[in-house]
C-alpha cells in the first residue's frame, strides 16, 4: 500500500483503528521531546524506532508539522522498512479531545 507524507489527525486516528486490526502498527513518532496530551506518543529515538517490525508506520511529528515534512526523505531514507508520514499541522494542530468511532 502507498501512504501519502502526509496524514492529518483525522485521518491518523480512523487509520489508526483500521490498520490495528490488520496487525499494522501506527506510532505517533515526537520530535521535539513534546508529548501530546492524551495521545501516544514514542520519543524519536532510531535505535528504539529500528525495533519495531518491518511494515510499521511512523507518524513524525513537531510543533508545526513543517519541519517533519522536510525531514521525511531523511526519514524514510533511516527507515527503509517501515513507512514514514508526517502529522499535518504537527502538535499545534492537534485536537486533545478529538475522537473517532470505531466505523464497523
Amino acid at each position: 500500500m502507498n501512504y501519502p507524507n502526509e496524514w492529518t489527525q483525522e485521518e491518523f486516528l480512523k487509520n489508526k483503528i483500521k490498520l490495528a486490526k490488520d496487525g499494522i502498527d501506527v506510532v505517533l513518532v515526537d520530535t521535539i521531546l513534546s508529548p501530546i496530551e492524551k495521545a501516544q506518543t514514542t520519543v524519536y529515538n532510531p535505535y528504539e524506532l529500528q525495533q519495531y517490525p518491518e511494515g510499521t508506520i511512523f507518524v513524525f511529528y513537531c510543533d508545526t508539522g513543517k519541519a517533519t515534512l522536510d525531514r521525511l526523505k531523511e526519514y524514510k531514507a533511516k527507515f527503509p522498512k517501515h513507512h514514514c508520514i508526517s502529522l499535518r499541522g504537527g502538535r499545534g494542530y492537534w485536537r486533545k479531545n478529538m475522537m473517532v468511532l470505531d466505523e464497523e
